[in-house]
């Protein structure tokens, strides 16, 4: 049996990876363009299939980026850069997103096949992805960081496509983007000061 504080460690990186994500993800371009899937296609099960399934891919693969940084760079270093990416991340919040265009060429493909490509692109090197190669490089275990930024991509985007304009609506955007802007930051800040 584990010690008491790996697991603590092991729960800390799946809660803080759903977490940072779920609220990073509300207002994104990613959960903008599942609204449109959804309006388009009006068939929610495929749509968040493909949904988790270019999540799973895109965010597994950002994992094995971020732990290969984390064994490249001195572990001092290491901390300095996680501590202001989560810091830039949390300012890069405040920057609203707009969906993009570049879903007309998939136009006469089906729900899962064009929300599974869209999804896919759409993460590259979206504000998501680049948490997920931060969380990586903080915690050990990759497993977790991609199942908990997974989920947390779910979490905010399963309502979207399952209630539409409605689930838009309710949501004040810009107190979310605060407090993910918050959040992003404290974590950033005890990175730098109690990590090491």
């Amino acid at each position: 049996m584990a010690p008491p504080g790996i697991e603590y460690s092991f729960m800390e990186a799946f809660l803080i990876s759903t977490l940072s994500v779920a609220i990073a993800e509300i207002g994104d371009k990613t959960q903008l363009l599942s609204l449109v899937l959804a309006a388009r296609y009006r068939k929610a099960t495929p749509i968040i299939m493909g949904i988790l399934i270019a999540t799973l891919v895109n965010h597994g693969l950002s994992v094995l980026l971020g732990a290969w940084l984390a064994d490249l760079v001195p572990a001092d270093t290491l901390r300095w850069i996680i501590g202001v990416s989560f810091i830039v991340l949390g300012l890069w919040l405040l920057i609203p997103d707009k969906a993009d265009d570049d879903e007309a060429q998939f136009k006469g493909m089906g729900a899962f096949t064009a929300t599974l490509l869209l999804f896919f692109l759409a993460e590259i090197g979206d504000k998501t992805q680049v948490a997920t190669v931060v969380l990586a490089g903080k915690y050990a275990s990759g497993l977790l960081v991609t199942m908990g930024t997974t989920i947390g991509m779910l979490a905010a985007n399963v309502p979207v496509v399952l209630m539409g304009k409605k689930a838009m609506a309710a949501m004040p955007l810009k107190t979310i983007h605060l407090v993910a802007c918050g959040l992003f930051v404290l974590i950033g800040i005890g990175t730098i000061a109690f990590s090491g």
